[in-house]
Protein backbone atom coordinates (compact mmCIF):
# COMPACT_ATOMS: atom_id res chain seq x y z
CA UNK A 1 0.00 0.00 0.00
CA UNK A 2 1.07 3.76 -0.92
CA UNK A 3 2.32 5.99 1.72
CA UNK A 4 -0.37 8.67 2.59
CA UNK A 5 2.17 11.45 1.65
CA UNK A 6 2.36 9.48 -1.81
CA UNK A 7 -1.64 9.39 -2.17
CA UNK A 8 -1.99 13.10 -1.20
CA UNK A 9 0.52 13.79 -3.90
CA UNK A 10 -1.49 11.55 -6.23
CA UNK A 11 -5.55 12.87 -4.86
CA UNK A 12 -3.71 16.35 -5.81
CA UNK A 13 -2.32 15.58 -9.35
CA UNK A 14 -5.75 14.14 -10.11
CA UNK A 15 -7.56 17.25 -8.65
CA UNK A 16 -5.59 19.42 -11.17
CA UNK A 17 -6.28 17.22 -13.82
CA UNK A 18 -9.94 17.37 -13.73
CA UNK A 19 -9.91 21.19 -13.49
CA UNK A 20 -8.37 21.48 -17.00
CA UNK A 21 -10.51 18.95 -18.02
CA UNK A 22 -13.86 20.41 -16.61
CA UNK A 23 -12.30 23.42 -18.31
CA UNK A 24 -11.75 22.33 -21.60
CA UNK A 25 -15.26 20.91 -21.56
CA UNK A 26 -16.97 24.38 -21.02
CA UNK A 27 -15.03 25.54 -23.92
CA UNK A 28 -16.15 23.25 -25.96
CA UNK A 29 -19.74 23.21 -25.19
CA UNK A 30 -19.61 26.73 -25.69
CA UNK A 31 -17.94 26.63 -29.30
CA UNK A 32 -19.95 23.64 -30.05
CA UNK A 33 -23.40 25.37 -30.02
CA UNK A 34 -21.69 28.25 -32.55
CA UNK A 35 -21.04 25.53 -34.51
CA UNK A 36 -23.63 23.80 -34.20
CA UNK A 37 -26.06 26.77 -35.15
CA UNK A 38 -24.03 27.81 -38.51
CA UNK A 39 -23.90 24.06 -39.25
CA UNK A 40 -27.39 24.02 -39.39
CA UNK A 41 -28.01 27.68 -40.80
CA UNK A 42 -25.94 26.55 -43.69
CA UNK A 43 -27.55 23.62 -44.77
CA UNK A 44 -30.59 25.71 -46.16
CA UNK A 45 -28.14 27.37 -48.39
CA UNK A 46 -27.13 24.21 -49.46
CA UNK A 47 -30.53 23.18 -50.40
CA UNK A 48 -31.44 26.81 -52.02
CA UNK A 49 -28.12 25.45 -54.47
CA UNK A 50 -29.62 22.04 -55.22
CA UNK A 51 -33.46 23.68 -55.82
CA UNK A 52 -31.89 26.24 -58.04
CA UNK A 53 -30.00 23.44 -60.30
CA UNK A 54 -33.03 21.13 -60.62
CA UNK A 55 -35.11 24.38 -61.72
CA UNK A 56 -31.59 25.59 -64.53
CA UNK A 57 -32.53 21.93 -65.69
CA UNK A 58 -35.75 21.87 -67.10
CA UNK A 59 -33.98 25.14 -69.37
CA UNK A 60 -30.86 23.79 -70.49
CA UNK A 61 -29.18 20.40 -70.62
CA UNK A 62 -27.25 20.48 -67.18
CA UNK A 63 -25.13 16.82 -67.69
CA UNK A 64 -23.40 18.46 -70.81
CA UNK A 65 -21.79 21.05 -68.46
CA UNK A 66 -18.03 19.54 -67.81
CA UNK A 67 -17.81 19.50 -64.21
CA UNK A 68 -21.20 17.30 -64.46
CA UNK A 69 -19.68 14.98 -66.60
CA UNK A 70 -19.08 11.37 -66.03
CA UNK A 71 -16.48 9.19 -66.64
CA UNK A 72 -14.15 6.24 -66.17
CA UNK A 73 -12.24 6.88 -62.49
CA UNK A 74 -8.66 6.22 -62.57
CA UNK A 75 -7.51 8.97 -60.63
CA UNK A 76 -9.58 10.18 -57.80
CA UNK A 77 -8.81 13.51 -55.47
CA UNK A 78 -9.74 12.94 -51.55
CA UNK A 79 -10.27 16.54 -49.91
CA UNK A 80 -9.75 14.70 -46.07
CA UNK A 81 -11.21 17.67 -42.79
CA UNK A 82 -9.41 16.88 -39.76
CA UNK A 83 -8.53 18.64 -36.65
CA UNK A 84 -5.49 20.67 -35.42
CA UNK A 85 -5.87 19.61 -32.12
CA UNK A 86 -6.27 16.23 -30.40
CA UNK A 87 -8.13 15.55 -27.14
CA UNK A 88 -11.26 14.81 -29.64
CA UNK A 89 -11.93 11.42 -28.70
CA UNK A 90 -12.60 9.15 -32.12
CA UNK A 91 -12.90 12.30 -34.31
CA UNK A 92 -9.68 12.24 -36.45
CA UNK A 93 -8.97 8.40 -36.18
CA UNK A 94 -12.44 8.03 -37.67
CA UNK A 95 -11.61 10.06 -40.60
CA UNK A 96 -8.64 8.66 -41.41
CA UNK A 97 -9.45 5.03 -40.92
CA UNK A 98 -12.44 5.95 -43.51
CA UNK A 99 -9.56 7.12 -45.98
CA UNK A 100 -7.14 4.31 -45.17
CA UNK A 101 -9.99 2.05 -46.35
CA UNK A 102 -10.94 3.99 -49.36
CA UNK A 103 -7.11 4.34 -50.40
CA UNK A 104 -6.96 0.60 -50.14
CA UNK A 105 -10.08 -0.12 -52.32
CA UNK A 106 -8.40 2.25 -55.05
CA UNK A 107 -5.26 0.16 -55.16
CA UNK A 108 -7.40 -3.09 -55.55
CA UNK A 109 -9.10 -0.95 -58.38
CA UNK A 110 -6.20 0.18 -59.97
CA UNK A 111 -7.43 3.71 -58.73
CA UNK A 112 -4.33 6.27 -58.49
CA UNK A 113 -5.47 8.23 -55.26
CA UNK A 114 -4.14 11.78 -54.02
CA UNK A 115 -5.46 13.71 -50.97
CA UNK A 116 -6.02 17.86 -49.83
CA UNK A 117 -5.39 17.73 -46.20
CA UNK A 118 -7.41 19.95 -44.13
CA UNK A 119 -6.06 19.53 -40.61
CA UNK A 120 -2.56 19.04 -38.86
CA UNK A 121 -3.51 15.98 -37.55
CA UNK A 122 -4.44 14.49 -41.29
CA UNK A 123 -1.09 16.04 -42.39
CA UNK A 124 0.85 14.44 -39.50
CA UNK A 125 -0.89 10.51 -40.46
CA UNK A 126 -0.06 11.03 -44.17
CA UNK A 127 3.68 12.02 -43.76
CA UNK A 128 3.98 8.57 -42.29
CA UNK A 129 2.50 6.77 -45.06
CA UNK A 130 4.20 6.21 -48.44
CA UNK A 131 2.57 6.13 -52.20
CA UNK A 132 0.38 8.92 -51.09
CA UNK A 133 0.34 12.27 -53.18
CA UNK A 134 -0.74 15.29 -50.98
CA UNK A 135 -1.58 17.56 -53.45
CA UNK A 136 -2.31 20.56 -50.71
CA UNK A 137 -1.82 20.74 -46.65
CA UNK A 138 -4.21 23.54 -45.02
CA UNK A 139 -3.78 24.03 -41.63
CA UNK A 140 -4.61 27.39 -40.58
CA UNK A 141 -8.24 27.49 -41.06
CA UNK A 142 -10.59 28.96 -38.00
CA UNK A 143 -13.47 27.72 -36.82
CA UNK A 144 -15.59 30.18 -38.74
CA UNK A 145 -14.17 29.33 -42.25
CA UNK A 146 -14.81 32.17 -45.19
CA UNK A 147 -15.15 31.88 -48.88
CA UNK A 148 -11.72 33.20 -49.46
CA UNK A 149 -10.57 30.33 -47.22
CA UNK A 150 -12.12 27.86 -49.42
CA UNK A 151 -11.45 29.27 -52.88
CA UNK A 152 -7.78 27.90 -53.10
CA UNK A 153 -9.49 24.54 -52.61
CA UNK A 154 -11.97 25.01 -55.05
CA UNK A 155 -9.86 26.62 -57.97
CA UNK A 156 -8.16 22.98 -57.33
CA UNK A 157 -10.64 20.62 -57.63
CA UNK A 158 -12.27 22.56 -60.43
CA UNK A 159 -8.78 22.85 -62.65
CA UNK A 160 -7.73 19.89 -62.11
CA UNK A 161 -11.13 18.17 -62.61
CA UNK A 162 -11.47 20.29 -66.43
CA UNK A 163 -7.81 18.98 -67.33
CA UNK A 164 -8.91 15.74 -66.89
CA UNK A 165 -6.32 15.74 -64.17
CA UNK A 166 -8.70 13.28 -61.91
CA UNK A 167 -12.08 12.15 -62.53
CA UNK A 168 -13.52 11.79 -59.23
CA UNK A 169 -12.97 14.67 -56.34
CA UNK A 170 -14.69 13.16 -52.59
CA UNK A 171 -14.82 14.84 -49.18
CA UNK A 172 -13.84 12.94 -46.32
CA UNK A 173 -15.67 14.18 -43.33
CA UNK A 174 -17.71 13.75 -39.99
CA UNK A 175 -21.45 15.11 -40.43
CA UNK A 176 -23.08 16.22 -36.88
CA UNK A 177 -25.80 14.19 -37.11
CA UNK A 178 -26.83 15.30 -33.26
CA UNK A 179 -24.79 16.12 -30.00
CA UNK A 180 -23.55 12.42 -29.06
CA UNK A 181 -23.96 11.13 -32.63
CA UNK A 182 -21.22 11.63 -35.18
CA UNK A 183 -20.77 9.44 -38.38
CA UNK A 184 -17.87 10.05 -41.17
CA UNK A 185 -19.15 10.51 -44.33
CA UNK A 186 -17.48 10.35 -48.66
CA UNK A 187 -19.42 12.92 -50.15
CA UNK A 188 -18.56 13.17 -54.29
CA UNK A 189 -18.42 16.74 -55.19
CA UNK A 190 -17.16 15.62 -58.87
CA UNK A 191 -18.32 14.87 -61.35
CA UNK A 192 -21.17 17.68 -59.46
CA UNK A 193 -24.34 16.88 -58.98
CA UNK A 194 -27.82 18.11 -57.79
CA UNK A 195 -30.70 16.76 -55.34
CA UNK A 196 -34.46 17.07 -55.73
CA UNK A 197 -36.91 16.53 -53.48
CA UNK A 198 -40.24 15.08 -54.87
CA UNK A 199 -41.85 16.70 -51.75
CA UNK A 200 -40.95 20.39 -52.22
CA UNK A 201 -43.49 22.53 -54.47
CA UNK A 202 -41.29 24.07 -57.32
CA UNK A 203 -40.76 27.50 -57.78
CA UNK A 204 -42.11 29.92 -60.31
CA UNK A 205 -40.71 28.24 -64.41
CA UNK A 206 -37.93 29.58 -65.81
CA UNK A 207 -38.94 29.29 -68.98
CA UNK A 208 -40.13 32.79 -70.00
CA UNK A 209 -37.22 34.26 -68.18
CA UNK A 210 -34.27 36.49 -69.41
CA UNK A 211 -30.85 35.47 -68.65
CA UNK A 212 -28.30 37.81 -68.62
CA UNK A 213 -25.32 37.38 -69.90
CA UNK A 214 -26.66 33.78 -70.48
CA UNK A 215 -28.33 31.10 -69.20
CA UNK A 216 -24.72 29.27 -69.22
CA UNK A 217 -23.04 31.65 -67.56
CA UNK A 218 -25.66 31.85 -64.96
CA UNK A 219 -25.49 27.80 -64.84
CA UNK A 220 -21.32 28.13 -64.41
CA UNK A 221 -21.53 31.00 -61.42
CA UNK A 222 -24.91 28.83 -59.93
CA UNK A 223 -21.96 25.13 -60.07
CA UNK A 224 -19.35 27.08 -58.60
CA UNK A 225 -21.60 27.79 -55.49
CA UNK A 226 -22.63 24.57 -54.84
CA UNK A 227 -19.10 23.13 -54.92
CA UNK A 228 -17.94 25.89 -52.92
CA UNK A 229 -21.25 25.46 -50.29
CA UNK A 230 -20.35 21.58 -50.69
CA UNK A 231 -17.43 21.97 -48.98
CA UNK A 232 -18.14 24.76 -46.78
CA UNK A 233 -20.69 23.02 -45.15
CA UNK A 234 -18.33 19.87 -45.00
CA UNK A 235 -16.51 22.36 -42.72
CA UNK A 236 -19.13 23.36 -40.57
CA UNK A 237 -20.42 19.60 -39.92
CA UNK A 238 -16.53 18.57 -39.15
CA UNK A 239 -15.58 21.86 -36.68
CA UNK A 240 -19.47 21.10 -34.95
CA UNK A 241 -18.49 17.36 -34.51
CA UNK A 242 -15.30 18.04 -33.82
CA UNK A 243 -16.44 20.37 -30.35
CA UNK A 244 -19.12 17.58 -30.02
CA UNK A 245 -16.81 14.83 -29.46
CA UNK A 246 -14.31 16.88 -27.50
CA UNK A 247 -16.93 17.67 -25.08
CA UNK A 248 -17.93 14.28 -24.35
CA UNK A 249 -14.15 13.54 -24.26
CA UNK A 250 -13.46 15.88 -21.92
CA UNK A 251 -16.74 15.55 -19.96
CA UNK A 252 -15.64 11.57 -19.89
CA UNK A 253 -12.10 12.58 -18.38
CA UNK A 254 -13.91 14.62 -15.66
CA UNK A 255 -15.92 11.68 -14.65
CA UNK A 256 -13.63 9.70 -14.21
CA UNK A 257 -11.22 11.99 -12.63
CA UNK A 258 -14.17 12.15 -9.91
CA UNK A 259 -13.97 8.16 -9.84
CA UNK A 260 -10.18 8.06 -9.44
CA UNK A 261 -10.43 11.09 -6.62
CA UNK A 262 -12.82 8.97 -4.94
CA UNK A 263 -10.70 5.57 -4.88
CA UNK A 264 -8.07 7.28 -3.67
CA UNK A 265 -9.37 8.72 -0.81
CA UNK A 266 -10.82 5.69 0.34
CA UNK A 267 -7.19 4.54 0.24
CA UNK A 268 -5.58 7.39 1.85
CA UNK A 269 -8.04 7.05 4.60
CA UNK A 270 -7.71 3.48 5.26
CA UNK A 271 -3.53 4.05 5.40
CA UNK A 272 -4.34 6.55 7.79
CA UNK A 273 -6.72 4.38 9.69
CA UNK A 274 -4.23 1.62 9.65
CA UNK A 275 -1.35 3.98 10.49
CA UNK A 276 -3.73 5.68 13.75
CA UNK A 277 -4.25 2.21 14.71
CA UNK A 278 -0.77 0.64 14.44
CA UNK A 279 0.38 4.07 16.77
CA UNK A 280 -2.34 3.37 18.70
CA UNK A 281 -1.11 -0.24 19.33
CA UNK A 282 2.39 0.81 19.86
CA UNK A 283 1.59 3.14 22.86
CA UNK A 284 -0.63 0.19 24.21
CA UNK A 285 1.96 -1.92 23.93
CA UNK A 286 4.80 0.56 25.11
CA UNK A 287 2.43 1.18 28.60
CA UNK A 288 1.89 -2.60 29.26
CA UNK A 289 5.81 -2.97 28.86
CA UNK A 290 6.17 -0.54 31.28
CA UNK A 291 3.98 -2.02 33.97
Amino acid sequence: MASTQQLKRRIGSVKNTKQITKAMELVAASKMRKATEAAHRGRAYRQSAHSMLARLNKVTEINEHPLYKKRPVDQRLYIVITSNRGLAGAYNSNVIKSLAGSIASDKKQKIKSSVIVIGKRGAQFLNRVEGIDIVAVYDDFSDKPTANDIRPILNTIIDKYTAKLVDEVCIIFTEHKSNILQTVDNLTVLPASYETDPDESEGPSLSDVTFEPSVNDVLENVTERLLEVQIWQALLESIASEQSMRMLSMKNATDNATEIIDDLTLEFNTARQAKITQELAEITGGAEAIK
